[in-house]
């Protein structure tokens, strides 16, 4: 049943022109410079603190290493974070 239910999704994604982070609720990141972060489709904070920012994904983690993290907004799915960003780390389950 999960087979078909990608399948169909796929098509469907297809057909209709979707991009895949709509239809597989995949994370979509978008970062200016290495100062500010904006990341969609996150699932919960699981750790923060000005050098670390971890956020359960849908399939997996993110973590966000650098100075002087701050998060200027939190929202059931988005997360926007601003700082010294050094390196960002993507995690599959």
């Amino acid at each position: 049943m999960l087979r078909l239910n990608k399948r169909l999704s796929k098509w469907t994604a297809k057909m209709l022109d979707l991009p895949h982070d709509v239809v597989y609720d995949l994370p979509r990141f978008t970062m200016i410079g290495n100062r500010q972060l904006y990341i969609e489709n996150h699932r919960g904070v699981a750790h923060f603190s000005s050098e670390q920012l971890k956020l359960h994904l849908s399939q997996g983690t993110l973590e966000v290493l650098g100075k002087q993290l701050v998060i200027r907004a939190i929202l059931p799915e988005e997360v926007f974070i601003e700082g010294i960003i050094a390196d960002i780390r993507y995690s599959e389950r």
